[in-house]
């Protein structure tokens, strides 16, 4: 059996639970800076490099993916939000980003599969991929609009690099979260379909979206409806919506991708909205019951947590919706959608 298959036979069964985030559990270990830089030799400060902790500290991975397993994670995704070439280089490792993908998805390869050994509960490793810090859509420039730091060809280069070094280090998926520019999730999305006909296999994809205000739009501009209608082509395994605020705010934007998509759901809120220090007091009880009304009303196939979450946010999320049925997902429509920063719908 296929991984794809794996994962629509455990979805058919209960609603799946995703882990939380590693960055703030790897901050909460109290490293200092030359842990962070281990034996690499870099010549730059690398404290808060969370994603070298990979390479250089792989126990303190291997703890935090062992605590989320223990809460009920079912989808653990890689500590590799900002393992890419553009995001590394702000600490002079880029030349590192394919050993620490692959260790990253060795670490929580090996964890899920002595989890799963003793008690066969199905998981799965989802390679993360973060957006990198640079935008196609938008010019860093307010003086020149048509400014770009980057091409769309260089970024897809570089999420072929990533994502090649997840898959060979264990990955079951590639995860494309935290979307804020559409046109980023693009090239991310040729970078798989090219590795896809270079290795000959499936590689299953999962999308999740991020949105920058209430108004329901990303910062390129596209409303969840039209982001659906950009990457449907794409058949992703799962699409969702992460970050941006907690499970309140982000209710209505679960809805309605919920009532559009045709393809499994995957939705993992903020633990609430930060206070005037930036830190997250939302309790894992109270993100549970809100979550908890989510699966009760059929919205989604699965559940996890962004900032501010914890192991103990993840198992209150695991209790909250053990034994509610999953998302029935929805037919897909023949009509012609089309998206600019708006759906557009042609009526048969």
């Amino acid at each position: 059996m296929s991984k794809r298959e794996e994962f629509i036979a455990a979805a058919a069964q209960r609603i799946l639970v995703k882990d939380g985030p590693y960055g703030t559990q790897v901050q909460a270990a109290g490293l200092k800076a030359e842990d962070y830089a281990g034996d690499t030799g870099l010549p730059q400060d690398q404290k808060g490099n969370n994603d070298l902790v990979n390479l250089t500290q792989p126990h303190v991975v291997r703890a935090i993916c062992d605590r989320y397993i223990a809460a009920g994670a079912h989808v653990l995704a890689t500590n590799t939000f900002n393992a890419n070439r553009i995001s590394q280089a702000d600490y002079g490792a880029e030349g590192l980003v394919r050993e620490i993908n692959i260790a990253a998805a060795q670490i929580i390869r090996t964890a899920i599969d002595e989890a799963t050994a003793k008690d066969g509960i199905p998981r799965f490793v989802a390679g993360a991929v973060g957006p990198t810090n640079k935008t196609l859509s938008l010019s860093p420039d307010v003086e020149d609009p048509g400014f770009r730091e980057v091409t769309y060809d260089e970024i897809a280069a570089v999420y072929r690099e990533q994502c090649a070094a997840l898959l060979e280090g264990g990955a079951d998926f590639i995860l494309i979260e935290t979307v804020f520019d559409t046109l980023n999730c693009k090239a991310a999305i040729m970078a798989v379909k090219q590795l896809e006909q270079e290795l000959g296999r499936d590689i299953p994809l999962m999308i999740s979206l991020t949105l920058t205000d209430l108004s329901g739009r990303n910062l390129s501009g596209h409303t969840v409806e039209a982001f659906w209608y950009s990457v449907r082509h794409a058949k992703p395994l799962a699409i969702g919506l992460n970050c941006s605020f907690g499970a309140e705010q982000l209710r209505p934007h679960v809805q309605l991708l919920s009532d559009i998509a045709d393809t499994y759901l995957m939705a993992y809120p903020n633990a609430g909205l930060p206070n005037e220090l930036g830190e997250y007091d939302e309790e894992p009880e109270t993100t549970a019951g809100l979550v908890r009304q989510w699966a009760e009303n059929g919205r989604v196939n699965a559940l996890g947590g962004c900032c501010g979450s914890t192991p103990e946010h993840i198992a209150a999320i695991a209790r909250a919706v053990d034994g509610i049925e999953p998302r029935q997902i929805p037919d897909g429509s023949s009509q012609m959608r089309l998206a600019g920063l708006e759906p557009f719908t042609i009526a048969a």
